[in-house]
C-alpha cells in the first residue's frame, strides 16, 4: 500500500502540491519516509549537524550565543517576546552584534528580521513592539519587525473582540530561530518563562545552509504578507501589498497561498537538482559526495544518514502540509511499532483521535497534569482553562476504555513541581526497535488551532544513525519520567473536579484553545 496514495483523500484545490516519483536511481527502502519529499524539499545532512537540547536555560545561552557570533542573519520567528530582563538582555545582545557589524566595515552586512504574531505582540502598554523598537530606530537599514494579523480577525468581530480574546482567531505561531547557518526548531517562544521553568523541545541544525535558506525564505515570505512596525509604533503594509484585515480577504489569502507555496516548490526543485547532481554525479560506491549549497567550500563530506524535511500548516491559506503528513504517519504506522506523542494543551482534532484509536501501533501520549499547564492559577475565564483540557481529556480516556484500548493507547500526564510543560512532537519506533527513527518537532499542538487557525511549523528529522536515534531515545525518556500514567482513578481526585458550566461549555469553545 502506497503512502503516497494515502494522501489523495486529504488533498483540497487550494493546496497546489507537485507530485513526483521517488528517486529511481536511489537505493530502493533507504528510508521508509521518503514519499515525504513529494510535498516538502528533502534536506539531506550528516547527523554530526544535529544537537538534541534538554532544558530552558541552554536554550537560553544558546540563543545569546548565536546572536553574538553572527555575521550574515538572524531570523527568529515566534508568538511573541517578552518584556522581562532576560528578553531585554536577547536584545541588547541583538545590539550588540549590529554595532560591532557596523564599526567593523561601516556598513553591515547582517540583517535582523523578527516575525511576530500581531495581536500576541501588541497586548499591554509595553510589549513586543516596544521591547524592538529601539533597534529599529538605530539600525533602520538592518533591522526588520513584521507582525502577521491573520485575516479571520476583522470587521466587527475585530472591534468588538477585546485584547487576549482576540488571539483565539489565530495566530503565528510558528517558532524558528537562525543565525547564519546554524537553525533552532522548538516549540518554544522568546519570553523568561521559556528560558528558566517551561519545559519544552529544542533541535539545533548546525552548518545547515540550504535548511537556513529555506525558513529564511519562508518567514519573508509570511513578512511580506504581514504588517511592518515603524519606528513610531505603527505599522503599516508593504507597497501593493492587500491589507489583511481591511482588504479583500478571498485576494489576501491567495497572495500569501502564492508567496509560501513559492517558497516550498522552489526549494524542493532545488533540492531535487542538487541530489541528482551531488548524489548521482559522484562514483559508484564512493562514502565521500562534493559538497554543494550556497556557502560551500568545495570540500566534501559524508554521504548523508539524516533527513530533514519542513513541514507548513496555515489552513487560513489552504496550506495542509504537516496536517497531509502527521495523518499518513499514523495511519501507516505498523502493529507493534510505538508512538511516543506529546503535547502541552491535550485537546486532539477529531481526525488524530480517530486514527489513533482506530489503527494498530501503541501509542504512549503525553500530556500536562492540571498544575503544569500553561493556564494554571490564571485569571478570569483563563482559569477555568485546566480544567477544561482535563475534561477533554477524561472524555478521551473513557473512549479509550469503551474501546478496550488501554493496553495500546496510555495517557500519561506530566508533572514537576515549580515548572509548566509546553513540548510537543512526536517520536516513532518502528516494529522490533529500542530506538526512534523519526521525530516531529516544532510549533504545532496537535489540536484543532495548530490544524485550522494558527501558522505552524515543524520538522520532521528521519535518520539511520544510530547516535542521534540515542539523542532523541534520551530526550523522550528524560521527558516521560516526569510523568504518571492516567487511570479511572486519576479523574477522581480532588483537583480533577470539573464544574458543570465548564463541562457545557467545552465543547463550544474547545476549537479555540
Amino acid at each position: 500500500r502506497s503512502s503516497w496514495l494515502l494522501l489523495a483523500p486529504l488533498l483540497t484545490p487550494p493546496v497546489p502540491v507537485v507530485t513526483a516519483p521517488p528517486c529511481s536511481l536511489c537505493p530502493e527502502g533507504a528510508h521508509r519516509f521518503q514519499w515525504i519529499r513529494n510535498l516538502v524539499p528533502e534536506f539531506g545532512i550528516s547527523s554530526s549537524h544535529v544537537k538534541v537540547l534538554s532544558s530552558p536555560a541552554e536554550f537560553y545561552e544558546l540563543l545569546k550565543v548565536q546572536i553574538k557570533t553572527a555575521k550574515q542573519r538572524v531570523v527568529m520567528a515566534s508568538l511573541y517576546l517578552g518584556t522581562g530582563l532576560l528578553e531585554q538582555e536577547l536584545v541588547d545582545c541583538l545590539e550588540e552584534t549590529l554595532e560591532k557589524s557596523l564599526q567593523a566595515k561601516g556598513s553591515s552586512n547582517l540583517r535582523v528580521s523578527i516575525l511576530l504574531d500581531y495581536t500576541r505582540g501588541s497586548r499591554g502598554r509595553k510589549n513586543s513592539r516596544t521591547m524592538l523598537i529601539p533597534l529599529l530606530q538605530r539600525f533602520p537599514e538592518q533591522v526588520r519587525v513584521s507582525l502577521f494579523h491573520t485575516p479571520n480577525l476583522r470587521g466587527l468581530l475585530r472591534l468588538l473582540i477585546p485584547e487576549r480574546f482576540n488571539e483565539t482567531i489565530g495566530l503565528q505561531h510558528i517558532k524558528v530561530y537562525l543565525f547564519d547557518d546554524n537553525v533552532i526548531l522548538s516549540g518554544a517562544n522568546l519570553s523568561d518563562l521559556y528560558f528558566t521553568n517551561r519545559q519544552d523541545r529544542y533541535v539545533l541544525l548546525q552548518d545547515s545552509s540550504e535548511i537556513a535558506d529555506f525558513f529564511t525564505e519562508l518567514v519573508d515570505a509570511i513578512g511580506d504578507v504581514s504588517l511592518q512596525l515603524q519606528q513610531d509604533d505603527t505599522v503599516q503594509m508593504m507597497e501593493g501589498m492587500v491589507h489583511p484585515y481591511q482588504g479583500d480577504k478571498m485576494a489576501y489569502c491567495e497572495i500569501a497561498n502564492r508567496r509560501v507555496m513559492e517558497v516550498i516548490n522552489s526549494a524542493r526543485t532545488r533540492q531535487e537538482l542538487l541530489h541528482a547532481k551531488t548524489f548521482h554525479s559522484s562514483q559508484k560506491g564512493s562514502s565521500l559526495l562534493p559538497q554543494q549549497g550556497s556557502r560551500a567550500s568545495g570540500g566534501l563530506k559524508p554521504e548523508p544518514d539524516t533527513w530533514i524535511y519542513p513541514l507548513i500548516q496555515m489552513k487560513p491559506f489552504g496550506i495542509q502540509i504537516d496536517e497531509m503528513v502527521t495523518e499518513t504517519l499514523l495511519t501507516e504506522a505498523e502493529r507493534d511499532a510505538r508512538i511516543y506523542l506529546t503535547t502541552g494543551y491535550f485537546n486532539l482534532t477529531q481526525a488524530y483521535m480517530d486514527l489513533i484509536l482506530g489503527t494498530r501501533a501503541e501509542y504512549r501520549i503525553l500530556l500536562a497534569s492540571p498544575e503544569v499547564n500553561g493556564f494554571f492559577g490564571a485569571k478570569g475565564v483563563a482559569g477555568a482553562i485546566p480544567a477544561a483540557y482535563v475534561y477533554i481529556e477524561h472524555q478521551f480516556y473513557s473512549e479509550v476504555c469503551y474501546l478496550h484500548q488501554q493496553e495500546r493507547v496510555q495517557l500519561q500526564e506530566y508533572s514537576r513541581a515549580g515548572w509548566t510543560f509546553h513540548a510537543k512532537g512526536l517520536w516513532l519506533y518502528l516494529a522490533g526497535s529500542d530506538l526512534p527513527c523519526l521525530t516531529l518537532i516544532g510549533s504545532p499542538n496537535f489540536g484543532y488551532r495548530s490544524v485550522h487557525r494558527d501558522l505552524e511549523a515543524q520538522v520532521a528529522i528521519v535518520t539511520e544513525n544510530k547516535a542521534l536515534q540515542q539523542q532523541l531515545h534520551r530526550e523522550q525518556e528524560q521527558l516521560y519520567l516526569c510523568s504518571s500514567v492516567v487511570s479511572s482513578a486519576t479523574f477522581e481526585q480532588p483537583n480533577r473536579y470539573v464544574k458543570l458550566w465548564v463541562k457545557l461549555v467545552t465543547p463550544l469553545i474547545k476549537n479555540f484553545f
